[in-house]
């Protein structure tokens, strides 16, 4: 669902991530995966018009790739997307830096699927996917000990925090999910520190995205700017959005100079170096 909770600003969703998800293990979700080094975009370059989006794109500390993406059912069609996803991935990698990357292939269902097959064979390829089903997650006793501990102002694990991210999609159907993320963002209101509560409203964004609609987005979105690490997310997204708006006008303006041949140095009176040569390499792209 890409009209979702950071629909407007896809930039703040990876912002927070970048920030917040390195370091992080997948154990909690019963997963044997090298610890989370770094967070790279989702954005796909495509052939097509239509951009591909994947929903999370992790560089492990053994220097493998994990593409993560949440499921609430297993079809064929998710599978052939993520052929899609993995071959453009190999196509970035080589392109950027001449090797072809060792790819994971995680996939994360919700309590809506309990079983499915983690190999897709077409023949001259086989896709081998390692999965979870949080749908065996122990909700009731994960939800009740988080609460208890915050209550008394004790702090959460690292495994804790996870599970309390990924909580919503362990419950089936909508309804299900959108009660759960509520009673989430109050536990996440009470957490002390600001860079455990940055992670699990960063975390709860990616993950519920993709399963409610845009009205229980907004209304999700708006309960966690109400809260001072919230607003500082938000605020700083967007504050970064409006910067880039700004430097593309600037890009325009020179390149337009450029063409009306105004000599290099009165532009530099009024616009930076960086400015000018960003100006000319989109220049020689657009001829």
């Amino acid at each position: 669902m890409s009209e979702g909770i950071a629909y407007q600003n896809k930039d703040i969703e990876f912002k927070m991530l970048s920030e917040s998800f390195k370091e992080k293990s997948f154990a909690a979700y019963g997963l044997n995966l090298p610890k989370i080094k770094a967070v790279l975009p989702t954005n796909l370059p495509a052939v097509s018009a239509n951009e591909l989006r994947m929903d999370n794109l992790f560089l492990l500390e053994d220097h493998t790739y994990a593409l993560v993406d949440y499921e609430s059912e297993d079809s064929v069609e998710n599978r052939i997307k993520y052929v899609d996803y993995i071959a453009r991935i190999v196509k970035r990698c080589y392109k950027e830096n001449v090797v072809v990357p060792v790819i994971r292939m995680v996939v994360i269902y919700t309590g809506d699927v309990e079983q499915a097959d983690d190999t897709f064979w077409v023949g001259c390829m086989t896709l081998r996917m390692e999965q979870a089903f949080v749908s065996g997650l122990p909700t009731e006793d994960i939800y009740r000990t988080v609460k208890h501990k915050l209550e008394h102002g004790e702090r959460l694990t690292e495994q804790e925090l996870m599970r309390l991210i990924i909580l919503p999609l362990a419950e089936k159907g909508k309804e299900g999910k959108r009660e759960r993320i509520r009673q989430v963002i109050e536990l996440a209101k009470r957490i002390g520190d600001e860079q455990e509560q940055k992670f699990v409203f960063a975390g709860l964004l990616v993950v519920s995205d993709k399963f409610i609609d845009k009205a229980d987005a907004e209304t999700i979105r708006r309960e966690i700017t109400m809260t001072k690490v919230g607003r500082l997310i938000f605020e700083d997204g967007m504050a970064e959005g409006e910067k880039k708006g700004e430097r593309k006008e600037r890009i325009i303006a020179i390149m337009n100079m450029l063409e009306l041949n105004i000599e290099e140095r009165r532009i530099l009176e009024m616009y930076s170096k960086a400015d000018l040569r960003a100006a000319k390499e989109a220049r020689t792209v657009k001829h």
